[in-house]
């Protein structure tokens, strides 16, 4: 099979800006005085969000199993979880502890799968780095509260899931693989319009790893977002595109957690209306987390903000 190439899905790193100080002596030494003369750095997991307890909980469980090794270098001084919609604590809750708690700089690592108008729009404008207007107004619409820290903040590239992607696939097609020469992939992802065609490189590329690991060559993708309206639809159109020509279809949620909405009710709904899918379906209602991969991504990546932001000192 023809292995596609696939678009970086990096956001470059953004940073604020130093004003620089005015010319009177009074400007100068307001501006000397908000300079903190010890930099206190701490790590801001940002995740998504989700009526889900379960989901909410897989995040704070991601956070305890990076603590202590993102911690370990003694650059990073504490770290946390925000969610950007649905539930607290909030982006905006969690900076205003940083600032009470006396950190002059916070790292904000995104816990999403690819490129989206979180990464690139919401999330810069929700921390006052960016005044994207179509943002702005979406985040009043949702009464998400947006908050311009006294800390300095840097924002980091997106999740390396290109490579963490493919493996995670490709572990959780073994599990359900029963003999591979009659089997597809289906492939369900959460989907963004603006982006399709990323979304759609990025899980091709993990479709090819898993055929050129294990012989199954066949694969289809479906969606289970809001690019779909969150209905089973496309959960079914992918599974029946694959059992055109297979006896067997794998299906595999590529969600960052587990939420009983998507897992169970949209793509497990989709299933359902699959003819004969008990004996023609293999599916487990999982997720990319826990994953070891995901894991040590944020510890290098926090280890390199945070020794960056050491060498200013």
């Amino acid at each position: 099979m023809k292995r596609l190439l696939t678009v970086a899905a990096f956001l470059a790193p953004l940073v604020l800006t130093v004003l620089s100080a005015c010319s009177s002596p009074d400007s100068k030494q307001e501006t000397a005085d908000a300079i903190p003369a010890v930099r206190k750095t701490g790590v801001l997991l940002v995740s998504h969000g989700s009526h889900s307890e379960t989901w909410r909980n897989t995040l704070f469980g991601l956070e305890d199993n990076v603590r202590e090794r993102v911690l370990e270098n003694g650059r990073v001084e504490g770290i946390k979880s925000a969610f950007m919609e649905y539930t607290e604590p909030s982006i905006a809750t969690r900076l205003k502890e940083f600032d009470e708690e006396g950190y002059s700089d916070v790292i904000i690592v995104p816990i999403l799968l690819t490129v989206s108008s979180h990464s690139f729009d919401d999330i810069p404008t929700i921390v006052g780095m960016k005044e994207n207007p179509e943002s702005v107004e979406m985040l009043k619409l949702e009464k998400i509260e947006r908050y311009t820290p006294e800390a300095q903040v840097h924002i980091t590239p997106l999740l390396d899931f290109q490579e963490i992607l493919q493996d995670n696939v490709l572990r959780r097609a073994r599990t359900l693989s029963k003999n591979p020469e009659e089997e597809g992939l289906a492939l369900i992802g959460y989907g963004s319009e603006p982006y399709e065609e990323e979304w759609t490189q990025l899980f091709e590329a993990a479709a090819d790893h898993v055929a050129a690991e294990t012989g199954i060559d066949t694969y289809s993708i479906g969606w289970c977002g809001h690019i779909v309206r969150y209905a089973p639809d496309s959960t079914t159109t992918a599974i029946e595109r694959v059992l055109k020509t297979e006896e067997t279809a794998i299906v595999i949620p590529a969600l960052v957690a587990f939420d009983e909405n998507f897992q169970v009710r949209i793509i497990g709904g989709g299933i359902e209306r699959v003819d004969n899918h008990q004996e023609r379906v293999l599916y487990k209602p999982d997720a990319i987390l826990p994953d070891p991969g995901v894991e040590q991504w944020i510890v290098d990546i926090s280890n390199e903000y945070s020794e960056t932001i050491d060498k200013k000192k």
